[in-house]
C-alpha cells in the first residue's frame, strides 16, 4: 500500500482499490474485483469512459474531481450500494445504460453471446423478431437491436418501475421504432406473438441463497432475483410456454446462474446446450424450438411456482 497521498489518476485508482479491499466490499455488479471497480469510479469522477482512462493515468485530478472521488468512495463503503447505482450508469455488451434501484444492475453473461450474434446456432441475417423476457433495464433488448439491425425487438417485464428504466434506455439509444416495451408477466401479454430468438435473464436465486447474498444485493429489487425454494419458479414457466412463441428454427437462450445444476437435475432428459463464456462460466443454456417442443409435456408438468 502506498503511504504517500495520491497525486495522479493512477495514484487515486490505487488508493481507491486499497480502501475497497480494507472495507471488504463485494464486487459483482459490473466488475468482479476491487481494481476494476476503483478504475471505474475514478474514471467516472473525471468524466471519462472506462476505455479512455489509460490515457489519463498520469494526469492530476482537479480539486473538484478529487472531492468527487472521495465522496464516491465514502458512499460506496458506507452504503454498500453497487457503484452503478451511485453513478446511474453501467456498461453492458459494449453499450452504456442508465440504471437505478428500480431494476437490477445489468450484468447478464448473455451479453457476450449477443456480441457473437449467437452464431452458429442462428443465421443472424434471418433474425427478424426477438424477445427479451424479464428485460429489467432493457439492456438485453437494446443490445439485441444493435446486433440484429434487421430485427424488431419486444422487451417485457412484470415490473412497471423497471420498464420505466427500460423505456429511458430505449430512447437514449434511439430505438423507439424498433424496440417495443411491454408490461407482461412472462408471456401473458404476448398471445399470438412468435420470435426467431428469445433471450432471458429471469429471476433464478433460490430462497436459501437469497438469504446469504452480500449486502450489495439488498439494494436490488427482490422481485428480479427471487425464484422460489429451488430457484426454478420462473425458468420452468418460461420453458413450458416458450414453444408456442418460437418460430421453427428459433432458439431460447437463458441465464440461470447457480440454479443450473438444479435445472439439469430437474430435467435430466433435456439436451441443454450450456454456452461457455470466455471466463469459463457455463450458466447460460440454449434450446432450439424443436427441442423445447419435444419436451413440452415435461416442462408443462413443472411449469408452475413451487408450492
Amino acid at each position: 500500500m502506498n503511504s504517500l497521498p495520491p497525486r495522479t489518476v493512477a495514484d487515486f485508482v490505487e488508493w481507491t482499490e486499497d480502501r475497497f479491499v480494507e472495507a471488504g466490499l463485494y464486487f459483482g455488479h459490473g466488475t468482479d474485483n476491487a481494481l476494476d471497480e476503483a478504475a471505474w469510479l475514478v474514471g467516472a469522477a473525471l468524466g471519462c469512459e472506462p476505455q479512455e482512462l489509460d490515457d489519463r493515468l498520469g494526469d492530476e485530478p482537479t480539486p473538484a474531481q478529487r472531492e468527487r472521488i472521495h465522496a464516491l468512495v465514502a458512499e460506496r463503503i458506507r452504503s454498500r450500494k453497487p457503484l452503478a447505482y451511485l453513478l446511474n450508469a453501467v456498461w453492458f455488451a459494449g453499450l452504456k445504460f442508465y440504471v437505478d434501484e428500480r431494476t437490477i444492475v445489468p450484468r447478464s453473461l448473455i451479453g457476450e453471446f449477443i456480441l457473437e450474434r449467437f452464431e452458429p446456432w442462428v443465421d443472424p441475417g434471418m433474425v427478424r423478431r426477438a424477445l427479451d423476457l424479464c428485460t429489467g433495464s432493457g439492456c438485453i433488448a437494446v443490445a439485441l437491436a444493435h446486433s440484429f439491425p434487421a430485427a424488431r425487438v419486444d422487451a417485457t417485464d412484470i415490473s412497471a418501475e423497471a420498464l420505466a428504466v427500460a423505456r429511458l434506455n430505449v430512447e437514449r439509444h434511439g430505438l423507439r421504432e424498433r424496440v417495443r416495451v411491454i408490461q407482461s408477466d412472462l408471456f401473458d401479454e404476448l398471445a399470438g406473438e412468435r420470435y426467431d430468438l428469445i433471450a432471458t435473464n429471469p429471476p433464478y436465486v433460490a430462497t436459501p441463497e437469497l438469504e446469504t447474498l452480500p449486502a450489495e444485493y439488498r439494494h436490488e429489487p427482490a422481485l428480479a432475483l427471487a425464484a422460489g425454494a429451488s430457484g426454478l419458479d420462473v425458468i420452468t414457466r418460461i420453458l413450458a410456454r416458450a414453444p408456442e412463441h418460437l418460430n421453427p428454427g428459433g432458439i431460447l437462450v437463458a441465464e440461470v446462474g447457480n440454479s443450473s445444476e438444479t435445472l439439469q437435475q430437474a430435467f435430466p432428459e433435456v439436451p441443454f446446450t450450456w454456452l461457455t463464456t470466455t471466463s469459463g462460466d457455463e450458466s447460460v443454456f440454449l434450446l432450439t424450438a424443436e427441442q423445447l417442443a419435444g419436451h413440452r409435456e415435461a416442462f408443462a408438468a413443472r411449469g408452475r411456482p413451487d408450492l
